[in-house]
């Protein structure tokens, strides 16, 4: 899995882990969602994500890094 579906599939999977957590656990939980979609806003203008910067360190390759590799 290339770097940029990783980081949508991570996106994807913590709005539902707060969305869980906001009707189990406490409503407060609801900023986890707030925040989640704040950064993939603004990663979307800027271009930087720390997710990103995580997952690039523990070795996943981009698509374009990937496609090199074939």
């Amino acid at each position: 899995m290339s770097l940029e579906r990783s980081i949508i599939a991570f996106g994807g999977f913590m709005v539902l882990l707060s969305i869980v957590l906001t009707a189990t656990v406490s409503p407060h939980f609801v900023w986890l969602t707030v925040f989640v979609g704040a950064n993939l806003f603004q990663s979307a203008f800027t271009g930087f994500c720390p997710a990103a910067m995580v997952m690039k360190k523990l070795g996943i390759k981009t698509a374009a890094e990937i496609a090199l590799s074939k």
